[in-house]
């Protein structure tokens, strides 16, 4: 079943060098951009990090220090990828709380302003764990019946995710409806307003935090009853776009 846009979608899948948001960097970024017409172009970049890539992730996505060393930076190509995706909705497997925080990211590092709130996010595999929960190499034998090969090479990943997702439309239709809106509402858990969901709306459409000891609770109403709490969020692990959504609940509270 081909999919039905209104706008084009890119999927795309990264390897890192880790799995922290805030301090891990990408190594190799695929994407795959399906046009309103069916028609679809691929772009595949290793990047340099600039960090050292540990070995115990290396043996993962098989991608070495000396692989990459001549690569880009991805400041070098962060301009050419916003191009890529501009005015396209985004679509990944673990993509809402992995690939799209970690690339929004990465663009802030690299000074380049581009607002991913404005799309639409399909995850994959929350559909597949809501259906049927498993893991890709599963899921893509269990649509399509074949097995995958090199997982954890972002290009042959990004593949499986685009023909897994129209698998997913033929086996679950009519449930599964084919709208790009639908869909990123149904393989979204929470509605964030950050990318990893520390900051969430309530149905109120309220930000309140989704961790610690202030979970559940109004972000604007924390801020003022424990003014503290901003500054050891500025200064804590969290990623650099959670922080940028705190100050902005801040700045707007102050103005009010």
């Amino acid at each position: 079943m081909e999919l039905i846009l209104k706008n084009p979608i890119v999927f795309f899948d990264l390897e890192a060098t880790g799995l922290n948001i805030a301090e891990d960097r990408i190594v190799e970024i695929s994407l795959l951009k399906v046009n309103v017409d069916g028609s679809e172009e691929l772009k595949t970049h290793r990047i340099n990090p600039e960090i050292p890539i540990p070995k115990k992730v290396t043996d993962i996505h098989g991608i070495t220090d000396e692989d990459i060393k001549n690569a880009p930076t991805f400041k070098e190509v962060a301009s050419e990828i916003a191009r890529f995706i501009k005015g396209c909705d985004l679509g990944g497997y673990n993509s809402n709380k992995f690939d799209i925080p970690l690339l929004a990211e990465e663009f802030l590092r690299a000074g380049v302003d581009i607002d991913l709130k404005k799309r639409k996010f399909v995850d994959v595999q929350t559909i597949f764990f809501k259906m049927e929960k498993r893991d890709l190499k599963s899921a893509y034998k269990f649509y399509l019946d074949k097995e995958l090969k090199n997982s954890h090479s972002a290009e042959a990943d990004t593949a499986a995710t685009y023909e897994i997702l129209k698998a997913q439309l033929e086996r679950y239709e009519p449930e599964l409806k084919n709208e790009i809106d639908y869909l990123s509402g149904f393989s979204a858990f929470n509605k964030n307003a950050d990318f990893v969901g520390r900051i969430i709306f309530n149905d109120k459409n309220e930000e309140v935090f989704n961790f610690g000891k202030y979970k559940g609770k109004k972000v604007e109403e924390v801020l003022e009853k424990d003014p503290g709490y901003y500054g050891w969020m500025m200064n804590g692990d969290f990623p650099r776009y959670t922080k940028k959504v705190l100050t902005e609940i801040k700045l707007r509270k102050l103005k009010k």
